[in-house]
């Protein structure tokens, strides 16, 4: 506003406009600013506030839309200031879509991001001399392709990431600044992210097809009529990634995004744009849209990841089911060990700044102490008094091998191999290969066979036999006379009969693929045992994937006598 005299100048109502507008301003920052102390875990606690903050961003919103001549006349509103309230929307629909999984709140995300790229919300920062402005638009842009990523919009990707670099380019080139170098690694992060797949399915044109891997209405086996299954209901999901070296972008590892989508339904547009999510009551949730609860933990240490366990744990409803998946690396056993009980077999590793300040420190403790950094089998013993279905995929995975069911919940922990075979090219960097079965066990199934790239009607065929024999996979669970019940108490979700079909599906494949059969670590164990002739080397589950094989003319990298063999 401008000062002195003119002040009394400007009408009464434009300067209640004015300051209206700088009241809602403020009392959006501070709410905004908030939401950092609010506590990570726990599903209650932030909801109120979530709500009273978009109540606060709805109303600035709406009211800069409806005085922004006054706003732009008596306030100098910049055009990067209505962009900064609009990333600030984006952001509260991420933050609310990582608090519920809920991932119809991505698209509300993108519809503002999108919003602010169309309307150059900031294309005047850079005619400014302030580098703080040009890098709220950098981060724009990198919280503008996390969405995009877990959207799968990559040619939007692409066209920001292409946007982006020119715009590091230009900052670095006209300011001499230090995170140059921090900018140029979100780049390489974000190229690493977008070329992890191991398989390119194209078009006739040549164009890459974008294929989705969330829950569709067809993706899941359905239960006929008869399988006697569990009641039980996919409630929360603790996804841990702490691997060394693997494609990561924004604290996100290319494991954890595969199975946080797995854990997912395939979004739907919300009604109204500017619903404020923290004020919607259950009652009007879609019928049957629900996702499990997510906790993502990227390389937490054990304290971190023992709360966030707890916090779940304490929450977890009424015949519901925790869900802990761990992609990371290996820790094994220092010293040779007299007993067999769960702290003797290592587990995998947590974080530790310390260990990583001292380098080796990890090695220089008393071989007689167990490793402190590590979660073991043990540590989840408190957390089996209720339902629990573990996935771990790392090189020391059958240290879970040996658990003790002690409450007589539900249990299963599938098994990553502990090793690939050597002739198979080494893609850890670009996520594991056991993951990316429980994920997209096709594109899994096609790079094992040494195939790179496929035609989409050969793609959607494959898929569908794939569909086929997974449905051919659950009957073979259900009628099977010696499985353990716990397997069956999970198959009546479908996010937990998906991923129990695929794991049998990468069992089977792998049983039967030459390279694989010189060792048994290059296989994925359970616990407890699945029965293997009634499942994973069941001779008609056998046939189908030899059947698909000759659909894609690889199988002469497959067994064909794989039973006489054993």
């Amino acid at each position: 506003m401008s000062s002195g005299g003119a002040e009394d100048d400007i009408p009464q109502a434009e300067r209640k406009t004015v300051t209206d507008f700088c009241y809602l301003l403020d009392k959006s920052k501070q709410l905004f600013n908030g939401l950092r102390d609010l506590p990570q875990y726990g599903q209650k606690q932030w909801q109120s506030y979530f709500g009273r903050t978009f109540d606060v961003y709805t109303k600035l919103w709406k009211f800069q839309q409806q005085h922004r001549q006054v706003l732009d006349n008596r306030y100098g509103l910049k055009r990067w200031q209505i962009g900064e309230i609009a990333s600030k929307i984006g952001q509260l629909y991420y933050h609310y879509y990582l608090r519920t999984s809920e991932t119809s709140y991505l698209n509300e995300a993108f519809s503002f991001y999108s919003a602010i790229r169309q309307r150059s919300y900031y294309s005047q920062v850079n005619k400014e001399d302030r580098p703080e402005l040009v890098v709220k638009k950098l981060r724009y842009y990198a919280r503008f392709i996390v969405v995009c990523l877990l959207l799968n919009k990559m040619d939007v990707v692409k066209d920001l990431v292409k946007e982006l670099s020119d715009e590091i380019e230009d900052y670095t080139h006209r300011f001499n600044t230090e995170d140059q170098v921090e900018w140029n690694l979100v780049l390489q992060e974000v190229a690493a992210f977008i070329e992890a797949d191991p398989v390119m399915v194209l078009n006739d044109d040549n164009t890459i097809v974008i294929t989705s891997n969330r829950l569709s209405e067809t993706g899941a086996p359905l239960l006929e009529q008869g399988m006697i299954v569990g009641q039980l209901a996919l409630a929360d999901a603790l996804i841990i990634g702490n691997c060394n070296n693997q494609v990561k972008f924004s604290e996100l590892t290319i494991d954890m995004f595969r199975m946080l989508q797995a854990l997912e339904r395939e979004p739907m547009n919300l009604a109204s744009q500017m619903n404020k999510p923290g004020m919607q009551e259950s009652t009007e949730k879609p019928a049957r849209r629900e996702n499990p609860h997510k906790y993502l933990l990227y390389k937490p240490t054990f304290s971190q990841l023992y709360t966030f366990l707890a916090a779940s744990f304490k929450e977890l409803p009424a015949n519901s089911v925790l869900l802990i998946y761990l992609s990371a690396t290996g820790v094994f056993p220092s010293g040779r060990s007299d007993s067999e009980g769960p702290y003797d077999f290592g587990g995998v590793l947590t974080n530790s700044n310390r260990d990583i300040i001292n380098g080796d420190a990890i090695h220089k403790r008393n071989q007689s102490y167990k490793e402190m950094h590590c979660l073991h089998p043990g540590d989840l013993y408190p957390f089996t008094r209720k339902p629990l279905f573990i996935i771990v995929d790392s090189s020391n995975s059958v240290a879970y091998k040996n658990f003790t069911n002690l409450f007589g919940q539900p249990l299963v922990c599938l098994l990553s191999p502990t090793a690939y075979p050597k002739a198979l090219q080494d893609q850890s960097q670009r996520g594991s290969l056991f993951t990316l079965f429980l994920n997209n066990p096709l594109m899994a199934f096609l790079f094992v066979s040494g195939l790179s790239s496929m035609r989409r009607g050969l793609w959607e065929k494959c898929q569908d036999y794939l569909r086929k024999i997974n449905r051919d996979i659950a009957q073979l669970l259900t009628h099977s006379r010696s499985i353990d019940q716990s397997f069956l108490q999970f198959f009546g979700d479908e996010f937990l009969r998906l991923l129990l079909t695929r794991f049998i599906f990468c069992s089977a494949t792998m049983r039967m693929h030459k390279i694989f059969r010189q060792e048994t670590r290059n296989y994925p164990e359970s616990y407890p045992q699945l029965p293997r002739d009634e499942t994973v080397e069941n001779p008609h589950l056998q046939k189908h994937i030899l059947e698909l094989a000759s659909i894609l003319d690889v199988r002469n990298v497959f067994m064909e006598n794989t039973l006489d063999d054993y």
